[in-house]
């Protein structure tokens, strides 16, 4: 759970307690059940997605692990075919095989 979510979720549930407490005291001052109970479903929507969220950040974690270890294989291979193939062709030649790029 990122952590500004998680924040505001606790002080959402915390102002959620303290209004119905007040309510249930003091009547309805500004603040309606209905409106407080809209806050709850939404406080609750909000942690369920977060959650999910968090789900598909640990599926997604080793995936991006492994595409930026094929990426460094891939610029390496890349970097040093190029170098090889500028070393045995003259300059004019390196845009038929891919290389656009002048020395």
């Amino acid at each position: 759970m990122s952590k500004t979510t998680e924040i505001q979720i606790e002080k959402s549930r915390n102002l959620i307690e303290g209004l119905r407490r007040h309510v249930r005291e003091m009547g309805e001052r500004g603040v309606s059940n209905n409106e407080i109970d809209q806050m709850e479903k939404t406080v609750a929507m909000l942690s369920e997605a977060n959650a999910e969220v968090d789900r598909l950040r640990e599926e997604l974690s080793p995936k991006v692990k492994k595409m930026n270890e094929l990426m460094t294989l891939v610029k390496a291979s890349y970097a040093e075919t190029k170098k090889t193939l500028k070393g045995y062709y003259p300059q004019e030649r390196w845009p038929d095989y891919g290389i656009p790029d002048k020395r």
